[in-house]
């Protein structure tokens, strides 16, 4: 009976403890000259401004991240602006780099000399070349490519799809 109520107070605490943690782990700004040379080690998070002088990387970003190289090992929310954006997980804002480019889902509007994005896209790109692997939005640029679906799999000037 002694064990199951140390077992019932740890699913109950244990939660509470790990969510606490990782609460404590994101912190509102981030100064980098270059990755690891940065005010919050790139294991945490940051829910305010990141400014990355040369290159920063964090796990999360939340806000305005701004900078040369701005990288997020998983979800972004805001705005991005820089010379390469590259976010590994969801992205949902405003992503304007020279290059960006989004692994995950991308929901929003995404502008540069490149935007590129290997899942899907909700909303618009907005550049030179653009590219997503699926689309429910508007591609306008000189060259706009999609990988699955679409209006054509590359057109010029504009390209479109939009999910039933």
């Amino acid at each position: 009976m002694k064990n199951m109520a140390s077992a019932l107070l740890l699913i109950i605490v244990l939660p509470i403890i790990l969510s606490s943690q990782a609460a404590a782990q994101e912190k509102p700004i981030q100064l980098a000259l270059f990755n690891p040379a940065q005010i919050v080690p790139e294991s945490n998070s940051i829910k305010g401004l990141r400014i990355n002088l040369i290159y920063g990387k964090n796990a999360r970003m939340t806000g305005f991240d701004w900078g040369f190289v701005n990288h997020t090992t998983s979800d972004q929310l805001g705005i991005q602006w820089g010379f390469v954006g590259y976010t590994e997980g969801k992205f949902t804002g405003w992503q304007n780099n020279f290059v960006s480019i989004t692994k995950g889902m991308f929901t929003g509007l995404q502008t540069g000399f490149v935007s590129y994005n290997s899942s899907k896209v909700n909303g618009l790109q907005f550049s030179f070349f653009n590219y997503a692997e699926t689309l429910n939005g508007l591609q306008l640029g000189l060259i706009n490519v999609i990988g699955k679906g679409g209006f054509l799999p590359v057109f010029p000037l504009f390209n479109f799809s939009f999910d039933k």
